[in-house]
Order: C-alpha cells, then structure tokens, then sequence
C-alpha cells in the first residue's frame, strides 16, 4: 500500500473512531440500571431541572463516570504506544515503568497510616505513587554507559514492580481491613468518583498529551534503529526523555482515577497497527480516542451484563482484550514495529 492509500485508510479510521466515541459517551450518559432517553440526557447537560432525579444522575453518576473513562481510556492507550516506541517491544505496556505497583503501594500506605477509605481519597497518592516508581525505574534504568536501552529499562521495571509487589502482598496479608478497601479499587473501574477527581488528574494528562505528540517524529526514527536515528540527527536521549515523562504523567493520572486498568495500552497500539500501519504520528493521534472507546464501550458493557449489579470495566477490558490480542498478534504483520 502507497503512502497517499495509507493516509487516505488513517483518516477514514480517524473519523470512524470519533463516531463510534460520540455514539460511546451517549450510551455512557443513557445506559444502565436506570435507563435515561438521549432526550433527557441532553437537557440534563444543557437546561438540567432541580429535583429531577433523571437529571441527577446524570449530572452527578454519569457525567464524571464518562469523562474518567474518556481521560484514562486516551492517557492509557498514549502512554502503551510510547513504550512499545521507546522500547522497540510490541508486547512493552505502560506497567513496565512500574506504574501499578508503585500506585498500588502508595494506596495501601493511605489506607493503612492515614486510614483513607473513599476511593476519591486515593487520587493523589495513587498518582504519586505512580509517578515516583516511574521516576525511580528511569533513573536507575538510565544510568551506566548503557543506560536508556529497552532491555535494561525492561529488567529494571521489572525488578522494581517484584519489589513493590511484594510490599503489597505483605500489607495485604497483615492487613484485613485494607484489603477489604484495596480489593475494589485494585479491579480497576470508573465509579466512585466525582468531577472534583477529574479536576484534579486532568492537567497532568493534558500536558502528557502534548508531550507525546511531539514525539512522534523521533519514534519513527527510532523505529529505524539508535544508530540509524543519531546518524539522521536526532537526539534519540531526549525524545526517550520526553517520552518517559510523558508516560509517568498519563500512567499516573490514568491509574489514580480508575485504578490499575491492564491490557488497554498493549491492546489498541496493536489494534492500530493493523488498519493503519506504523506511521507514529497517526498511532498516537488516533490511538487517544480509541483508548477512550474501548473503556466507555468496556465500562457500558459491564453495566448490563450483570443487571442490577455491574461489572468493573478493568475485567471487561482483560476478558474481551485478552481474546483480540492473541488473534492480532498471531498475524504477521502484527509482529513488526
């Protein structure tokens, strides 16, 4: 396929996926064990009536919950393409910088010291938590006169995300009461938040946004080859720079207000791949709503499937995903980066 077809194929894919994501936040808005018309749900955005409880719903349940699930399903689905472009690994996710287990770990210390029950308790320690196993696993994984490559960055995510498991097994373990806590919030899901908590996240997502848009001429370079990237000229250390900073900021965010969703980040860059090649400007454009999609459609699923309870969308995303992802990367293609 010519590179005038391939643009011609990403647009159409581009436009296909924000129709698909204003058909998603409509049934994010309308769906579940209270049904609400589109009709209603649009005058509760824009004329909302005191006292309806419709309109409440909406407004207070359903608004938040679909704006988590737009900002954490863009962030997650970015911060996969940039590792898996830093790394060069079609498998690397956002969890290789140590992400969950580092919010993980800083969730059970509120629970357990500061005795913080509330999910949207959480929100700064979960990001802050993410945020320095990030910063710690490239600090040490860029050190050294090897410093910055995949592999070493993969062994030291590794061994710190070990390390931080095991401090959360052993609080989990010694702990009843936080694990009664812990276990709802370690699903991963878009509830029991507010727009207070959107509030507080969606800045360092946004600036995560525009720090891996300028990336995506250097992943494509890098895609080449180090060596090859340096003898064009480009400076491969800060685009890796940038990139990890922009992945602490989206994994961070993204984990503190729904938790540590897996599979997202590894899912729709290999998804991507398929319909639109490897072109990292069109993976990362493209790639934001297609993550919000895939957790609104996940988060709506798991409203119905289990009525009148539901299902966290963090297991609906692992148990369609896992299925996806295996047929995708079974096909040749998919294995080249």
């Amino acid at each position: 396929m010519n590179s005038t077809a391939r643009t011609r194929r990403a647009r159409l894919v581009l436009i296909l996926v924000f129709a698909l994501l204003v058909g998603a936040v409509v049934l994010s808005l309308g769906v579940g064990a209270r049904p609400i018309a589109p009709g209603s749900v649009l005058q509760a955005l824009f004329a909302p009536v005191d006292g309806d409880a419709d309109h409440s719903v909406v407004l207070t349940q359903r608004l938040p919950r679909t704006l988590i699930g737009i900002l954490a399903g863009a962030a997650l689905a970015l911060a996969g393409t940039l590792m898996q472009g830093l790394t060069r690994n079609p498998l690397a996710d956002p969890g290789l910088l140590g992400v969950n287990s580092g919010a993980s770990v800083a969730v059970l210390s509120a629970i357990v010291i500061l005795g913080i029950t509330a999910p949207s308790g959480f929100v700064w320690f979960a990001f802050g938590g993410a945020a320095v196993a990030a910063a710690v696993v490239a600090a040490i994984g860029s050190r050294g006169p090897h410093g910055g490559e995949p592999a070493r960055l993969a062994l030291t995510g590794a061994a710190v995300t070990a390390g931080l498991t095991a401090v959360t097994l052993l609080i989990l373990t010694t702990n009843r009461a936080a694990l009664d806590v812990y276990r709802y919030w370690s699903v991963g899901g878009l509830t029991a938040r507010g727009l207070d908590t959107v509030a507080i996240v969606a800045a360092p997502i946004l600036i995560g946004v525009v720090l891996a848009a300028t990336c995506a001429r250097g992943l494509d370079l890098i895609a080449l080859g180090e060596d090859t990237a340096t003898g064009l000229g480009h400076d491969v250390t800060r685009t890796r720079a940038i990139g990890i900073a922009a992945t602490i900021l989206l994994c961070g965010g993204a984990t503190a207000i729904a938790g540590p969703i897996v599979f997202l980040g590894l899912l729709v860059p290999h998804a991507l791949r398929a319909l639109v090649g490897a072109d990292y400007r069109w993976l990362l454009l493209i790639g934001a709503p297609a993550g919000a999609l895939v957790l609104l459609v996940s988060d709506v699923v798991g409203r119905v499937i289990a009525l009148p309870g539901e299902v966290q969308a963090g297991l609906v995303v692992a148990f369609v995903g896992a299925p996806v992802l295996i047929s995708l990367v079974l096909r040749r293609r998919q294995v080249v980066l």
